[in-house]
C-alpha cells in the first residue's frame, strides 16, 4: 500500500496500492457497512441493497451532463448513509427513488428529469411536460 486517507466525503477510506507483480498502481475504496439493508420492491419482492446498482442509476441520469463522478459518488454515499442510519433493516424502492430525486434536484434539472422519467414511469411526451411544469420558475427569479 502506497497511501491511505479518507475519501472526499468521509464515507470511505481511499487506498493507493501497487501490484507487487507488475508494478501497476490502482486505487481502492473501503467502506464501513453499518447494516445489511433489504430493498422492498413495489411488487413486494425483496432483494439485498446494491450500492453499485444505485450508483449506475444515478450515473445514467447524469450522463453527458456537467456533473463529476465525485458529485455522483457524494449523492450515492449520502443516500446510503441516510438509509443505514435509520435503524431499519428494510427500505422501500420508493424511498430510495425519493432520496435520489432530492439529491439530483439541487444538482442538475436535466438529470433530475431523466431520473424522474424512469422512477415515475413516464410513457408519453406529455408526462415529461407535466413534470417539467411542476419544477416552477425557480430559475427565472
Amino acid at each position: 500500500m502506497k497511501d491511505s486517507r479518507p475519501s472526499d466525503d468521509g464515507a470511505a477510506i481511499r487506498r493507493r496500492r501497487q501490484c507487487s507483480g507488475c508494478g501497476a498502481r490502482f486505487t481502492t475504496f473501503e467502506r464501513i457497512q453499518l447494516r445489511d439493508l433489504t430493498v422492498v420492491k413495489s411488487d413486494d419482492r425483496r432483494q439485498a441493497f446494491d450500492r453499485d446498482k444505485l450508483l449506475r442509476s444515478v450515473a445514467t441520469a447524469c450522463r453527458k451532463r456537467p456533473i463529476t463522478p465525485i458529485q455522483v459518488e457524494r449523492i450515492v454515499s449520502g443516500i446510503q448513509r441516510q438509509l443505514e442510519t435509520t435503524g431499519d433493516s428494510e427500505v422501500t424502492s420508493l424511498r430510495i427513488g425519493e432520496l435520489v430525486m432530492e439529491g439530483l434536484q439541487g444538482l442538475d434539472p436535466v438529470a433530475y428529469i431523466r431520473f424522474a422519467s424512469v422512477y415515475k414511469d413516464f410513457r408519453e411526451a406529455k408526462d415529461f411536460e407535466a413534470f417539467a411544469g411542476t419544477l416552477g420558475d425557480a430559475g427565472q427569479e
